[in-house]
């Protein structure tokens, strides 16, 4: 057993804290300071319009059902949506001062790294066909996909660590579900522990990390039990009929191998449940077990997922578009 004032301790510690440091309450994102750590997100107006829309999505009350039920009063909105769309607005403008400095950036010094910068400088490459370049509002759309990954975040601070002042780092969700799950299985803390030791290092580099089989595991089975975003919504653009895996048969005993979608339907994505589902994953789907992954199951393979054999990222031209990022941190 690793005793708290063994330095093989605090190393890994420090490793640990340096696998999954998170950047973007740090300006790497956008050259923006969030305050996401703030203990008053009030003093920042993007921070607090995220509190807004996250606190928002976490009430539920009759109207969104009576909505559901009689399409005619969809013009009733709740105070939270009301809110809400204060908040969207904020965004919005804060979007496009962004957009707007990140131009003037690349035309003016051409400097800056953030990820804001770096994707608009790909977009303006004279390489790219003129079909393929994103319009500032679809640049625009992309801000609060990249603001949503890392504003779930908590603090962490060692004080354990000889020689070294309190270290505060920001990481998200994912990395708190990971921690979580090797604290309830000290054989997968262990065998993990040993493989992070094999490298001297408190600061590995990609190839390093992508050298350790463990890690990568633990990594996905985290992502694929603990998803982040468990269920997701997206909106017919038009009329479609999606073909189903497997037969359904409705209530009036009619067996149907497609469903048919009406442009404007709303559909929900179970994110979490397919990443669960014992068919796909056997019976102890549900379990932590990252020696899983040394042989995926068969069915897994036809996940539509844009990583890892699972939804958490989900796929297709809609998949997150940050899922690499929030991989390497």
């Amino acid at each position: 057993m690793v005793k708290p004032g063994d330095t093989r301790h605090h190393r890994t510690r420090r490793y640990v804290v340096c696998c999954y440091r998170y950047v973007v309450d740090h300006d790497s994102g956008f050259n923006y300071k969030f305050d996401a750590l703030s203990e008053d997100p009030k003093k920042n107006e993007l921070n607090a319009a995220f509190a807004t829309m996250f606190k928002a999505g976490t009430k539920m009350t009759m109207i969104p059902m009576i909505r559901t039920y009689f399409p005619f009063l969809r013009f009733l909105k709740t105070k939270q949506e009301a809110k809400a769309g204060e908040a969207k607005a904020t965004m919005s403008r804060i979007g496009k001062e962004l957009l707007r400095e990140s131009k003037s950036s690349i035309h003016e010094k051409g400097e800056a790294r953030d990820l804001l910068t770096l994707l608009m400088k790909s977009n303006l490459a004279t390489d790219i066909p003129e079909n393929q370049r994103m319009s500032d509002q679809d640049v625009l759309a992309q801000v609060p996909t990249f603001l949503v990954a890392g504003h779930e975040t908590t603090r962490y601070a060692d004080n354990n660590v000889p020689n070294a002042e309190k270290i505060n780092v920001s990481y998200s969700t994912g990395t708190t579900w990971a921690l979580f799950a090797l604290t309830q299985d000290k054989r997968v803390q262990d065998k993990l522990r040993e493989e992070l030791l094999t490298i001297d290092t408190d600061n590995p580099t990609m190839d390093q990390l992508n050298s350790l089989p463990y890690l990568d595991m633990v990594v996905r089975e985290t992502l694929r039990v603990h998803a982040p975003v468990p269920t997701t919504i997206r909106t017919a653009l038009k009329d479609d009929i999606l073909p189903l895996g497997k037969p359904i048969t409705d209530r009036n005993g009619v067996t149907h191998d497609t469903i048919k979608v009406s442009e404007g339907q709303v559909l929900m994505i179970p994110i979490l449940a397919i990443n669960v589902d014992k068919a796909i994953w056997g019976e102890d789907a549900r379990e932590f077990r990252p020696e899983r992954w040394e042989k995926v199951p068969e069915a897994a393979g036809n996940i539509p997922g844009v990583w890892g054999n699972m939804l958490t990222f989900l796929g297709g031209p809609r998949a997150c578009i940050g899922y690499r990022f929030s991989l390497v941190e």
